[in-house]
Order: structure tokens, then C-alpha cells, then sequence
């Protein structure tokens, strides 16, 4: 078992650095060509792979590091990595508004619904205090 992770182990790592080096872009490579370290993963199986890893590419921090530049923590052309959504303010932020939003129509629509019942129980007041016989407001008592 021993033995087949000894080959199986750099086998991984030269497809996923070969893997990176081919989908990243030009500009964010670094020290040689991209054609230089894509010979260089595939022919030096062990050591070509860990050079890429760790100089071979401009690499953006984590969302909670201490990264600079217009990229940082968030995708963008210009380099930085994916940001899971719960991690992003912008993306939280869009949320409440959303919410808010939302909270908001039902706030106006209730409130319109009170005022229109209070337009329509002023009116009934006003029309009692017209006519009390006809409403069933306050009458005398019968006479016995």
C-alpha cells in the first residue's frame, strides 16, 4: 500500500499543479514563462509541481488575512480567490437589504389597510352623529 502512495501521492500533485499553472491567467505568474512551468511540472514530477505551488504564481490572501489591492477578497479580473458567500460582506449586506425591503412593503401595505379602516370608521362615526335614530347609535329608553 506504502508503495503505491509513493508514486500515487506526486502523480496528484504534478495534475493539480499542472492543472493551476494551465487555468491561471499570464499576468499572474511569476519568475518564468507559463510554457517554462508547465515543462517544468511535467518533466521535474516532484519538484517542478512544489516550485509552482509556492512561487511559481501570484497567490491572493484569505478573506481574513492581511491582503492588499483592489482584488483582495473578492473575485475579481485582477486576481484574489472565491469568497464563500456567508463570508462576504457584500453578499450579506445584499441580503438585509433584500429583507428589509421586503419587510418594508408589508410595513406600507398593513399600514394603508389601518388607515383605510380608520377612514371608514370616522365615516361611520360621522354618519351616527348625523342620523342617531337611523345608525342605532344612543337612543331613550322605552316609556313604561
Amino acid at each position: 500500500m506504502l508503495r503505491v502512495l509513493m508514486y500515487l501521492v506526486p502523480l496528484a500533485l504534478a495534475i493539480y499543479a499542472l492543472v493551476d499553472c494551465i487555468s491561471t491567467k499570464d499576468e499572474e505568474v511569476k519568475h518564468l514563462p507559463k510554457l517554462i512551468w508547465i515543462l517544468l511540472i511535467v518533466f521535474a514530477w516532484i519538484i517542478g509541481p512544489i516550485a509552482w505551488i509556492f512561487i511559481g504564481r501570484k497567490r491572493g490572501a484569505a478573506a481574513g488575512g492581511t491582503g492588499t489591492g483592489p482584488g483582495f477578497g473578492r473575485r475579481t479580473g485582477g486576481g484574489g480567490g472565491w469568497v464563500a458567500p456567508d463570508d462576504n460582506p457584500d453578499f450579506l449586506r445584499s441580503l438585509n437589504d433584500e429583507k428589509q425591503r421586503e419587510e418594508n412593503a408589508k410595513d406600507k401595505e398593513l399600514l394603508e389597510s389601518w388607515e383605510e379602516d380608520l377612514r371608514r370608521r370616522e365615516e361611520d362615526l360621522r354618519q351616527q352623529d348625523r342620523n342617531p335614530d337611523e345608525s342605532g347609535g344612543p337612543q331613550d329608553p322605552p316609556a313604561k
